[in-house]
C-alpha cells in the first residue's frame, strides 16, 4: 500500500522497517544498503521504490533527493539502523578506530542534508549500556544538535503481535512539532494474547524430506489463527519454504530432542566435541526444540541449530526461511531472493514488520496532528 507520506530507509536490508511503514500507508520511495544482493528483495516488495546498492559513505544527499523527487525538508520520515557501537563524542579514542563509528556519522550527514520531518532509528539494546550510558547521551546530543530531540525506548516485539522474543532500541524524533510517542503494547497480560510459534507456522506444509519443495507450495490447511490470516492475505500459496539439509550426525542428534528440550537431551557420545566439556547450565538454547505454545527465540541471520532453539517443534529439521519470516511477521507475499544463506540473513537482520507498523502508526499520528495544528 502506498500513501501520501514519504519514507527513505537507510541500511534497509530486505526492508522490514519499510514493510511496516508501507502497511501503515506510507510511500516508501527509496532504500539503500551496502549489500547489492538485498536489492531484488527490497525492490520487488516495495512497489515503485528505488534501491541504491552503495556504501553510505558514497551516498549523497543529492542522490536521495533526485531518486525520491523531493527537496530538502520535504521527506516525511527517514528510517534505518546504522551500527552505532563505535561512535561516541565522549570516547574518541575508541571511536576513531572503530569502523562502525563512521557509519553513524554518515547517517547524521544525510539526516542534516535531507532534513526529514521525522526520524526513526533502531538499534541493538546493548547500545544503552556502552560507556556507562555515554554512547546514548552522545547520540541524543547529536540528534538535538540537528533539531531532533529524540524519545528513546526499548520495544519488545512480542508485545506487538510478533511470535518471537526480540528487543530493539528505538529512537523517534521530529523537527516540526510534537514528538511521536513510542507505541504502546497491544499483546500481553490484560491485552491480546501473545502469538505463539504454532499460531505463526502451524498452517505451513510439513517437510519430511530434506531439501524438498522448491517453488510455490500450497498451505497445509485453512488458517486457524488471526496471525495466519493476516500473514496469508489473499495468497493461495507460499515461497521460500524449502527443507534445510542437516548432516547425518545432526539428524541423529535432533531425533533425541523432545519439545522443550535442548542439547542436554542428546546422548553424550553424539554431542559435538566442544559441548562434551560444557556445564549443564551452559548454552541453554543450543539444539533447542521449542514447544508449539512458546514464543520463538530471537531469529538470527541463520537458523543454525548449533546456536539456538531453531528445530521445528514436530519435524526433525531446522526452520525454513518462510517459517523464520513468519516468526518475524513478514507477510507471505514478501518473497526473499538470493541464496538460502542470503535469505536467512535478510530475514534475521530485519525489524519485525508488525513492530515497525506500530512505530509507523505513531509517526503517522504525529504527522496528522501537525497538519491539524498548522491548518
Amino acid at each position: 500500500m502506498t500513501g501520501h507520506h514519504t519514507v527513505v530507509d537507510l541500511f534497509c536490508g530486505a526492508g522490514g522497517l519499510s514493510e511496516g511503514f508501507s502497511q501503515a500507508g506510507f510511500d516508501v520511495r527509496l532504500g539503500s544498503d551496502v549489500e547489492p544482493k538485498f536489492g531484488e528483495t527490497f525492490v520487488r516488495s516495495h512497489d515503485g521504490a528505488h534501491f541504491l546498492p552503495i556504501p553510505i559513505q558514497q551516498l549523497s544527499v543529492s542522490d536521495v533527493l533526485s531518486k525520491t523527487q523531493l527537496r530538502p525538508g520535504e521527506l516525511d520520515v527517514l528510517v534505518g539502523g546504522p551500527p552505532c557501537q563505535g561512535y561516541s563524542v565522549y570516547n574518541h579514542g575508541r571511536g576513531e578506530h572503530d569502523p562502525r563509528a563512521g557509519l553513524f556519522r554518515e547517517y547524521l550527514r544525510l539526516l542534516s542534508g535531507l532534513r526529514p520531518k521525522h526520524v526513526v532509528m533502531e538499534n541493538v539494546t546493548g547500545l544503552l549500556s556502552i560507556g556507562g550510558g555515554s554512547l546514548l547521551s552522545s547520540i541524543r546530543h547529536e540528534f538535538a544538535e540537528l533539531g531532533y530531540e529524540p524519545v528513546v525506548g526499548v520495544l519488545k516485539a512480542e508485545e506487538f503481535g510478533v511470535p518471537q522474543e526480540r528487543r530493539r532500541v528505538i529512537f523517534m524524533a521530529s523537527r516540526i512539532g510534537p514528538r511521536p510517542e513510542l507505541p504502546k503494547a497491544t499483546h500481553g497480560e490484560g491485552l491480546h494474547p501473545l502469538v505463539t510459534i504454532w499460531d505463526a507456522i502451524g498452517d505451513l506444509p510439513p517437510i519430511w524430506e530434506q531439501g524438498a519443495f522448491g517453488g510455490e507450495v500450497e498451505y497445509a490447511c485453512d488458517p486457524f489463527s488471526d496471525f495466519q490470516k493476516k500473514m496469508r492475505g489473499l495468497n493461495k500459496g507460499l515461497k521460500n519454504h524449502r527443507g534445510p539439509r542437516l548432516s547425518k550426525v545432526n539428524l541423529d542428534r535432533v531425533k533425541h530432542i523432545p519439545q522443550g528440550g535442548s542439547w542436554r537431551d542428546i546422548p553424550f557420545d553424539l554431542l559435538p566435541a566442544g559441548m562434551k566439556k560444557a556445564k549443564r547450565s551452559d548454552h541453554t538454547k543450543r539444539y533447542g526444540r521449542p514447544r508449539p505454545d512458546q514464543l520463538s527465540c530471537t531469529i538470527l541471520t541463520k537458523c543454525d541449530i548449533h546456536w539456538g532453539a531453531y528445530i521445528h517443534p514436530l519435524q526433525n529439521r531446522a526452520f525454513t526461511v518462510r517459517e523464520a519470516a513468519r516468526l518475524q511477521s513478514f507477510p507471505d507475499d514478501f518473497e526473499f531472493f538470493g541464496s538460502v544463506t542470503d535469505q536467512f540473513v535478510q530475514v534475521g537482520n530485519a525489524v519485525p514488520p508488525l513492530m515497525a507498523r506500530a512505530i509507523a502508526e505513531q509517526v503517522k499520528a504525529a504527522l496528522l496532528s501537525h497538519v491539524r495544528l498548522v491548518a
